[in-house]
């Protein structure tokens, strides 16, 4: 039996190659993947050459790529050796962790009972830090990159926990092409629709008669934003969604909400603003005016921290590409681009 390095490796470098033994041929099969895919895929990604024989690998490549394999192997083996599953997905964000410079994501793992949720990006890891280090958190960027799932997993771990005593989840009910009043229902089926993706990750996070019986008990909350007026929100995990859809205003009734023992984050996505035209988004306002105040944080997601189907992170830099191309013809038509 070779002794692991780190977690679970042990290794021997040499300027072209890393070798690296694993001590556990059950998880080894886990970790290869089926016919070595999860490798195959690590090799495809880092650019690098794998030889496995038997529970023994021989990594060549450049040295940062053969660094960032061992490491990504490294994360990959300690999860198995936790008891957490590894698939594609997972080798996927894990060989994103390992470039960006995370040695490993199961200190940032959020552990719901039988579930555990794991940051899939150093830009993931470093959101969840910041929601268990700050009170009030902005979590910002594009669709995809887990804003909203990794704070309510968060919120779902404090209230099972007993850390805090309930959740509340809101977003801004903003009517995008549809009137509210013309949708058919009591008020209640009207909000609903935009609320769905909140139920939605509850439902992700506890099994539903949990989710049914809590909602029921007032233990979890989720309600539009108008609900929030006038309310001091104590002992709470509080989360604003589609805050990019909330006015100046709203936005500072929502943040003066905090109350004792609370945590509060607000997620957005600044080009995806919905408000009538000529309306300043409170989300925006809130960046400019709370830069610098202790106690907030602010995490910026990119493209790169897109997390769902890879498609997805193709779309949002072709629709980012199109957003700059069509500000320097507005900025040349004006008469910027002259000089």
């Amino acid at each position: 039996m070779t002794p692991p390095a780190k977690s679970g490796a042990a290794a021997e470098r040499n300027p072209a190659a890393l070798e690296i033994a694993f001590d556990d041929n059950r998880l080894v099969q886990e970790l290869f993947g089926s016919h070595h895919s999860h490798l195959a895929r690590i090799e495809r990604s880092l650019d690098v050459g794998i030889d496995a024989r038997g529970n023994h690998l021989v990594i060549t490549g450049d040295d940062d790529a053969v660094t960032a394999a061992r490491d990504a192997l490294d994360i990959l083996y300690t999860r198995l050796r936790r008891g957490l599953a590894v698939g594609g997905a997972d080798v996927d964000a894990v060989l994103r962790m390992a470039a960006g410079g995370a040695v490993t994501d199961a200190d940032m793992a959020i552990r719901i009972r039988q579930r555990t949720v794991s940051p899939r990006s150093p830009r993931q890891a470093a959101y969840v830090r910041a929601i268990d280090d700050h009170d009030l958190v902005f979590g910002l960027g594009p669709a995809g990159t887990g804003k909203t799932y990794l704070a309510v997993a968060k919120a779902v771990e404090r209230l099972v926990n007993g850390t805090v005593d309930r959740i509340i989840l809101s977003r801004p009910a903003v009517e995008a092409g549809e009137q509210l009043g013309f949708l058919p229902g009591n008020m209640r089926e009207k909000v609903d629709p935009y609320l769905r993706p909140l139920y939605d990750a509850l439902y992700d996070m506890l099994p539903a008669q949990q989710v049914i019986k809590r909602l029921e008990s007032g233990e979890i909350e989720v309600a539009p934003l108008a609900f929030m007026r006038g309310r001091t929100l104590a002992n709470a995990f509080v989360i604003l969604d589609e805050a990019q859809n909330t006015t100046a205003v709203q936005m500072k009734m929502f943040l003066t909400r905090l109350g004792e023992n609370a945590r509060m984050v607000v997620t957005g996505d600044l080009s995806q603003v919905d408000l009538p035209r000529g309306t300043r988004s409170g989300l925006r306002n809130a960046l400019e005016i709370l830069d610098g105040v202790p106690g907030v944080a602010f995490v910026h997601f990119g493209d790169a921290d897109v997390v769902r189907h890879p498609l997805v992170t193709r779309i949002v830099r072709a629709y980012d590409r199109a957003e700059s191309s069509r500000n320097v013809g507005a900025r040349y038509e004006a008469g910027e681009g002259d000089g």
